[in-house]
């Protein structure tokens, strides 16, 4: 099955393309673009896979499912599109860097400037009907995400797993710990970032990578608004 994706992923995830769960969920996906309104748009399912080369990635942040409203969902976890409203989650992501790093928070969304240096930001479900938050999970998004994942643990070494939230630590349980460092935290959404901010998962990150000889993320973001007090 020809998917487009990254040639380095391809190559990573070639036996998961031709099994009979994969070729299920592409018939489902296709038909559920049919049908109605479903985000990311269709050019933008890979994106975080497409930003993020296999043999690129540094650091990788697990969400869940894609944002559900109109104009949001990039295909990048956590990320929306510039000129949409920051979410309450990434607020407090934002918050925990400043926190951390001493960076201003940024006005804008849009975490492509991190995916662009090699950070992964992979949702374990790549689609969503509109308005219907986890409606396309359990089609088979989750083992195709799952594989992604062994693939990064088995075949490369000192990466970086930020698992926030119950959902992603679960998901998270394929990680060989011995190659690489694991940091876990609860959720940043507003019902649990109390216990999210002060993590200091971002210099936590950088200091590792430096210690492999690894060039840091620049944790900023396109413009931003001045720092709170």
């Amino acid at each position: 099955m020809d998917v487009k994706i990254d040639p380095s992923w391809k190559e990573a995830l070639k036996d998961e393309f031709d099994k009979p769960y994969f070729k299920e969920l592409v018939g489902f996906v296709h038909g559920a673009y049919l049908r109605g309104v479903v985000y990311p748009p269709p050019k933008h399912i890979f994106n975080a896979f497409n930003s993020t080369p296999f043999d690129k990635v540094k650091v990788v942040i697990l969400g869940q499912d894609p944002y559900h409203g109109a104009g949001q969902a990039n295909g990048l976890c956590f990320s929306v599109n510039d000129g949409v409203r920051v979410p309450p989650s990434l607020q407090n992501i934002y918050k925990e860097i400043h926190d951390d790093l001493g960076l201003p928070i940024p006005t804008t969304g849009n975490l492509q400037h991190w995916a662009d240096q090699g950070v992964l930001l992979l949702n374990a479900t790549l689609t969503v009907e509109a308005n219907k938050a986890g409606s396309h999970q359990h089609r088979g998004w989750e083992e195709f995400t799952d594989a992604a994942i062994k693939a990064l643990s088995d075949k490369r070494e000192h990466l970086v797993f930020m698992l926030w939230g119950a959902y992603a630590q679960k998901k998270g349980a394929v990680i060989d710990r011995t190659k690489h460092l694991v940091l876990t935290a609860a959720h940043p959404s507003p019902f649990s970032a109390e216990r999210f901010f002060g993590c200091r998962h971002f210099s936590q990150a950088n200091d590792y990578l430096l210690a492999h000889l690894i060039a840091p993320i620049d944790w900023g973001v396109g413009s931003a608004a001045s720092a709170p007090d």
